[in-house]
């Protein structure tokens, strides 16, 4: 995933170097959540149950075998996706960069993972909006333009 612009300074410079290191000789290029492996298309069910063509056996979203889906749930709900690992911050602090806070994971796993730093953020900017909307639309008639002499 891009890094945002104003936490790139939190971020060490060998950055890439770092997260090809995690992803690729660590995980082997698996997701270390589910097991998904980098690069290809599996296909998926949409609640974390996939393909594993390797193995030719369906695996959950933790990477454990599972019974096949019915026909109709298959053939209903049946996605193809392609998967691209990411290195993310355990602790969801970029400052902290040791292995042992850096996991692979593919985008869903990655997305699970910082779901509550993302509604966090997203409630701190529906905050911030109303703030500068609350400021401007409470300003005296004459600062508005309405009424000039």
């Amino acid at each position: 995933m891009p890094i945002r612009k104003e936490l790139r300074y939190l971020y060490p410079i060998d950055w890439r170097e770092l997260s090809v290191q995690i992803r690729f000789v660590r995980a082997q290029g698996r997701c270390e959540r589910c097991g998904r492996p980098h690069g290809t298309w599996v296909w998926h069910l949409g609640d974390g149950r996939w393909w594993d063509a390797a193995q030719d056996i369906w695996r959950s979203g933790k990477g454990r075998a599972v019974a096949w889906p019915s026909q109709g749930e298959q053939r209903t709900r049946l996605k193809r996706t392609r998967v691209i690992l990411a290195t993310a911050h355990r602790d969801h602090d970029p400052s902290h960069n040791r292995s042992r806070n850096l996991a692979a994971l593919c985008q869903r796993c990655h997305l699970l993972h910082d779901r509550t730093e993302h509604l966090r953020r997203r409630r701190q900017g529906y905050r911030a909006r109303r703030a500068v909307g609350d400021l401007f639309n409470h300003l005296p008639q004459s600062f508005r333009g309405g009424n000039r002499p």
